[in-house]
């Protein structure tokens, strides 16, 4: 899992990128944010490198669990 929260784009991204890489491109990632740009810019993100995402509101921002 990736937790962005509290952090501002393009840091989530550029998280998510490393997890990606470091992880051999999983079939399945989890991404935790606080803000409504993060949000978008990670799913638009994911979606470019193949995973389809689903959003979550919680309380305290958005979970993005996106699969291959």
């Amino acid at each position: 899992m990736v937790d962005a929260r509290g952090l501002s784009c393009p840091e989530p991204v550029i998280m998510v990128k490393k997890f990606l890489k470091s992880n051999n491109n999983p079939k399945s990632v989890h991404v935790r944010v606080d803000n409504v740009a993060s949000k978008e810019n990670v799913t638009r993100y994911l979606e470019a490198m193949g995973y389809k995402v689903e959003i979550i509101k919680e309380d305290d921002g958005w979970s993005l669990k996106a699969g291959l």
